[in-house]
Parts: structure tokens; C-alpha cells; sequence
């Protein structure tokens, strides 16, 4: 490839607009253009990147049996209202309808479109089953971000294990796992494998692969001490002792008419966060539900979701909170309220000497005995674990990282094969139904990683696996034939060795030249100037430390296979 030819679009500023690092570099290195919020064109350098992510993640996939299939990107609503996600998937889901009046859905994953396909296994010999592709996912974020790391069009790789009981979906779940570290490894991406909420999927158990970054949107808490790491949709953790108020006999009412907030009625009343009781109010699957937590603890709205199993989970509004209770928030409690789901985070249990509000405006009540005083439907982890807090495997003070999803595998069990009349014939003769996993990898997003993980003050410094070019000829002087004929000699020299390299052929400065090469992240660059030919040699130069060494022309194609090989 010439420079001179190829679609290079480089910016000498950073966007306005953009906010992550990724976002920054691919915009000014000519990888990306937005077409609309969410929407990203990829031009020729990313496309060539992303091919080699496609290339890495099929040859892992093909390692562990998988077979590659391209499924329909429009689904009809039918299969998703079966499987109950066509409410579930609420306004993330793109939704229209054909000339016909039929409902159908883009699709934001396809775990109901290969089940349907798994109608034709027949028997438990068919089995095990592992299917994948890469198309092209939809989904409304309501407000797309950070360039290609939070997007409303973008490619997954997802596949699909089938098998007739739950040791092979184990097995299955293993060997994706193991082919993701591969996969990542492969990336040069730092992932971190936590455990997780299956969320909307559905299942019993949940692996996230997240990469540590800056950008990201996800906290995972992980133990230096031990392997322990999770998602803070997952985390638990232990929490020191804490010192009880007075035991009352009855709980007792007691004017606050400022305090509105956990913070004013720890200042004005001497009440402790850590011994009041915080009283959400959330619509639970159209059910009012009070949650309770510990005055100084946050709610993680997954964990109430998972804990609740419900479809739609959101907080309700001052009105129904007033319909329910009678009080308005900020005096809110669950004393005395039995015709209520209440929900209760586990550092309640057991706790005496509590205040919370007595649903009455301006009044709350002390010496609340949680056990005594209040009819808890369901325990639950529902509380936000914070740094420091103690590993509850060995005890460690835990550390909290942001972090980018970039994988992610789910044990789905027979949500979809129940739901879409899925079985097969097993060896006793008995109807048998399959069990599934899910296991996705955005493609896009695992090469906005990159660049978050892989980056300097200069530009792009891509892993040698997945770099748009593998190495960059640069000839200084255009005019000077003694230059042109030993680039376009080296140039010709490493594409016999099947070496992935681009002629920077362009009449441009020298400084040009170099700082695009050094933007767009090529890891080696060949500089042929007439004052080293002079002397019979070229400079090899590694983007990734800055290295230059001199290296005589004759030998320049076997140093940089050498350098490749090395790798």
C-alpha cells in the first residue's frame, strides 16, 4: 500500500468534541469520522485494524470447535416477545414496522434468532453445539459517548453453546473463557476477568472481561490480596463493626422538621449515618417496593433488580411515593408497614438503636429494632461496595478500578430453549431440552481499548498483531532517485516477506511524514534519507520505545523480519 493512494484523513488538532483518549486519537489519526451521535464511519486504517481483531477472535473460535454462521440483523417481535425481552429491553431496543403492519426489532443480540435455528437439532447426538458470527448490533443508548466505547451501532462477535445438560454447558463456558484470555492476551489488552450480573440475559452464572481505564464506565472491585474481582453490580464485601444506639422498648417519634437528608439529621440531631436506616421507594415490575439500606450506604439499582428477579425495576415518583406512604421523601420508613414489599440490605440485619423516618412529614423515629420493628420480605447484597472495605476471602482492604467491558459469557441454562419449545430426543428416549451459554465480544470496543491502554503523548502505539501496517517506508526527498528507487526496494523487499507494510511516498516535509506514522501508531518505521544511503544504511526506528538504530540497506528487510519475529 502507498501512502500517496491510501485515505489517510490526519488532524493536526484534537475534536472539539471528544472526551476519551480513543476518541481523541482515531478521530485526528483518520480511523473514525461520526456521522451522527453514536454512529461512527471506519475508514480504510481502522477497517484494516478491526479485520485483524475479526482475524484473532475467528481463529480462537475456531479453536475450541465453534462454527461461524451470519444471522439477520432484523428480527421479527415475535421470537422476543416469547422469550419476554420485548418489554424487558425497554427503549434500547430500536423497534418498527413493515409495510405490512408486522412488529420487528434491530437486533441488540441474538441469543432468540440462533435458538430458533436450534429447532432443527433433533437428537442429544447432535449435541454439544457451539455457533458464532460477527453482525452488527443496535441499541438506543440514550446518550452514546467516548467515540466507539459507547455506541448505538457496532459490531459483536457473540456465540452460542448448546448441549444437553449442564456439565457440557460447564465445559463450554470454560473453553470460551480460556479463549478470551487468549483472545486478549492476543490484544495486549490487560482484562480482568469479574464476576458479574447476567442482567436483562438471563442465567445462572456471568464472567465480565474488563480492561482498566480512565474511560470506562464500569467499577470492579478486585482484591490485591487474593483473585477475587467483581463487578460493583456483583461486589460483597465485609464491613467493620459498628456500635448500635440505645434499645427502646418502642420505637420513638421525634420532630425533625429540617432534616430532609441523611447528612441533616446526622448534624442536627446527632444521629450517626451508619445508624440510620435509608428508605428508598422503587416501582418493582409496577409494584411499590420500599428498599432499605444503611444511612451511609449507596443503592446499586442492578443488585435490587437481580435480588427483586424483576423485568422493569425504577424509582418512583413523588406522587406515587406520596399515594403509598402518606409522606413525602426525606421522612420516609418502613416501621409498621406491612402492605408493602420490603427489601433489605444485609448490614440491616439485626441492627438496634436505628432511626428512619415514621412516614409522617418532619417526624422520625428512633430506637427502631430492625428485626422487631420492621417485616422484611427478602435479604439482599444491595449496598454499593466502596474501597478499602475488607475482602470476605482473606480479608485484604479491596481496591475499586474503573474500568471498559470489553467480553463478556453467560451460563443462560434453558431460559430460550423453554421459551422457543426447543428439545431433543435424549438417550433414554425422553424429550430432552438444551442448555445454552452467550458469549459476546465487541469488536469496536476492544479496539477503542487498545488505543485507551496503548497510547503517548505522540499518538497510537498499536500491539504489532493488530497495527494498520506492520511498518511504515518513509523516503526523505521524493526528488532525489537514489532515495526513491532504495524505499521502493525495501518496500518491495518486505512485501515478499509477506510483511504488511505501507511507502510513505508522499511529497511531503519530513516532519509530516513522522508525525503521521507516529499518530497513526505503525510499530516500525524504515527511514531511507540520502545522508544515510550515503553510507550504505537506513534507519530503523520502534514506535513503541522510540529506538532508532542505524542498519545497513542491505540488511534492513531481515532486521525488521527479525524485530517482527521477536514479537
Amino acid at each position: 500500500m502507498r501512502w500517496s493512494t491510501l485515505y489517510v484523513p490526519t488532524l493536526r488538532e484534537d475534536p472539539a468534541d471528544a472526551d476519551a483518549v480513543s476518541h481523541r486519537l482515531l478521530v485526528r489519526g483518520g480511523f473514525v469520522r461520526q456521522l451522527m451521535a453514536g454512529h461512527y464511519s471506519l475508514l480504510p486504517l481502522a477497517v484494516r485494524v478491526r479485520s485483524k481483531i475479526m482475524d484473532i477472535v475467528r481463529e480462537e473460535m475456531t479453536a475450541i470447535g465453534a462454527q461461524e454462521f451470519v444471522l439477520p440483523a432484523l428480527h421479527p417481535a415475535d421470537i422476543w416477545q416469547r422469550s419476554g425481552r420485548w418489554e424487558v429491553m425497554g427503549e434500547e431496543m430500536f423497534r418498527l414496522r413493515d409495510r405490512k403492519g408486522a412488529d420487528l426489532a434491530l437486533g441488540m443480540t441474538h441469543e432468540e434468532v440462533f435458538t430458533v435455528l436450534s429447532q432443527e437439532l433433533r437428537s442429544y447426538r447432535d449435541l454439544p453445539q457451539m455457533w458464532y458470527q460477527f453482525q452488527t448490533k443496535f441499541r438506543d443508548e440514550a446518550r452514546p459517548k467516548s467515540g466507539l466505547l459507547r455506541v448505538r451501532e457496532f459490531t459483536m462477535k457473540d456465540s452460542y453453546s448448546f448441549d444437553a445438560g449442564t456439565s457440557g454447558l460447564d465445559r463450554a463456558f470454560e473453553l470460551h473463557r480460556a479463549a478470551y484470555e487468549r483472545v486478549f492476551a492476543r490484544l495486549d489488552l490487560p482484562a480482568i476477568a469479574v464476576q458479574a450480573s447476567s442482567g436483562s440475559m438471563g442465567g445462572s452464572t456471568s464472567v465480565e472481561f474488563m480492561c482498566p481505564s480512565d474511560a470506562g464506565e464500569d467499577l470492579v472491585v478486585r482484591c490485591p490480596g487474593c483473585d477475587y474481582a467483581a463487578n460493583a453490580e456483583k461486589a460483597a464485601s465485609a464491613l467493620p463493626s459498628v456500635v448500635d444506639g440505645p434499645e427502646l422498648k418502642a420505637p420513638e417519634p421525634f420532630d425533625t422538621p429540617d432534616a430532609r437528608t441523611i447528612e441533616e439529621l446526622a448534624r442536627q440531631h446527632d444521629v450517626p449515618a451508619e445508624r440510620q436506616i435509608k428508605t428508598l421507594v422503587y416501582v418493582v415490575d409496577d409494584q411499590p417496593t420500599l428498599v432499605l439500606l444503611r444511612g451511609d450506604h449507596s443503592l446499586v439499582e442492578q443488585k435490587l433488580v437481580d435480588a427483586a428477579a424483576a423485568k422493569v425495576v425504577r424509582p418512583a415518583t413523588v406522587e406515587e411515593i406520596q399515594a403509598a406512604l402518606g409522606a413525602s421523601p426525606g421522612s420516609l420508613g418502613a416501621v409498621g408497614v406491612t402492605e408493602l414489599p420490603v427489601l433489605a440490605d444485609e448490614a440491616l440485619r439485626d441492627r438496634v438503636g436505628m432511626t428512619t423516618g415514621a412516614n409522617t412529614d418532619g417526624v422520625h423515629l428512633r430506637g427502631v429494632s430492625v428485626a422487631r420493628d420492621i417485616t422484611v420480605r427478602r435479604w439482599a447484597n444491595l449496598r454499593e461496595v466502596t474501597a478499602g472495605e475488607a475482602c470476605l476471602r482473606c480479608g485484604t482492604a479491596l481496591d475499586v478500578v474503573r474500568t471498559i467491558e470489553v467480553g463478556h459469557i453467560f451460563k443462560l441454562g434453558r431460559r430460550y430453549t423453554e421459551a422457543l419449545d426447543v428439545s431433543v430426543l435424549g438417550p433414554d428416549g425422553e424429550r430432552v431440552v438444551p442448555v445454552m451459554g452467550s458469549y459476546g465480544i465487541g469488536v469496536e470496543r476492544a479496539l477503542a481499548a487498545v488505543v485507551e491502554t496503548h497510547h503517548d503523548e505522540k499518538g497510537i502505539v498499536w500491539p504489532v498483531a493488530i497495527a494498520p501496517f506492520e511498518v511504515a517506508v518513509v523516503g526523505l526527498g521524493t526528488g532525489d532517485a537514489k532515495v526513491t528507487e532504495a524505499a521502493e526496494t525495501l518496500y518491495r523487499g518486505l512485501l515478499d516477506e509477506r510483511v504488511d507494510v505501507v511507502l510513505d511516498d508522499r511529497d511531503e516535509r519530513p516532519g509530516v511524514k513522522f508525525r503521521d506514522v507516529e499518530l497513526v501508531g505503525v510499530p516500525y518505521r524504515v527511514t531511507v534519507g540520502s545522508r544515510g544511503l550515503a553510507n550504505g544504511t537506513v534507519e530503523v526506528t520502534t514506535r513503541a520505545t522510540g529506538e532508532t538504530r542505524s542498519v545497513p540497506v542491505a540488511e534492513a528487510v531481515e532486521h525488521v523480519r527479525g524485530l517482527l519475529a521477536a514479537v
